[in-house]
């Protein structure tokens, strides 16, 4: 039965997810499914991480909007997520639940879902809140070169605090679930690195494009918001942001079996 309720928990709140604008209808579908998957197979602990991470996400991609003015132009979507959007941040987090399905008794499942959730909870909050720093970002290749506020791999310090803070959420959340606190600085760690390695690919392979009548370097393709077609400057054609979030939890994951095997 666990199943058939956690797909009406899942439609419930996409629904409502959809009329507050924070899903279109597309991320509404993948948003039943990945919720399907997590709240019928790893039940209400894996639910509740699930949620911290939409929830706090959402709210802060409504938040500060006047600070946020004219940064639109940089990013490939808006704050309606769709399905791409969906399982680029939950794809994941939603393998390592259908891998509970397979092995209950295993603790890894909840150390990697617990580790995706953070990386992109970290991702999020960093790129919501980094906008808040009073100085430009710096790319964060070489912690030199100065960018544009939203430029994809530009790190700050508000922003790389505001990517602990985030991470530190989710694996408080972990730790107080199960009753292990060993976990908290291994998933805190772990979200963080995720954060990191997602503005590294941000800075280094990911496509990037650029309107020429704007004069600036965009992820949106193939038209810019003012309507001008965008022409790709670097990276690899096929890594947009959605496929950048995924790697982004995955890496998290894999620093925190990594960061297991060794301690």
């Amino acid at each position: 039965m666990q199943l058939p309720i956690g797909f009406i928990l899942a439609l419930i709140i996409a629904y409502l997810a959809y009329r507050a604008h924070s899903l279109n209808k597309s991320g509404a579908v993948a948003a039943t499914f990945t919720g399907t998957v997590i709240f019928g197979i790893g039940g209400w602990q894996w639910a509740i991480l699930l949620l911290a991470f939409f929830i706090t996400s959402s709210g802060l991609s409504r938040a500060f909007k006047k600070r946020k003015q004219g940064l639109d132009e940089k990013f490939s979507k808006g704050h309606e997520r769709d399905a791409g959007q969906v399982f680029g941040n939950g794809g994941v987090a939603t393998l390592f639940a259908a891998f509970h399905f397979f092995y209950p008794e295993s603790i890894v499942p909840w150390f990697g879902f617990a580790a995706a959730l953070a990386a992109v909870n970290a991702d999020t909050w960093a790129t919501e809140l980094g906008v808040l720093n009073p100085h430009p970002p710096r790319i964060i290749t070489n912690l030199k070169k100065v960018v544009e506020k939203g430029t994809s791999g530009g790190i700050s310090l508000i922003g790389t605090l505001a990517s602990l803070t985030g991470s530190a959420l989710i694996a408080f959340l972990a730790s107080l679930l199960t009753g292990d606190w060993s976990l908290f600085l291994l998933i805190t760690f772990s979200g963080l690195a995720g954060s990191l390695f997602d503005s590294f690919l941000g800075a280094t392979v990911q496509a990037m494009y650029f309107c020429p009548k704007d004069n600036k370097e965009t992820e949106k393709h193939p038209l810019h918001t003012c309507g001008t077609p965008t022409t790709l400057i670097r990276g690899w054609s096929w890594l947009d942001n959605d496929w950048v979030n995924f790697a982004c939890g995955a890496f998290g994951v894999i620093t925190s079996l990594i960061i297991q095997g060794l301690f």
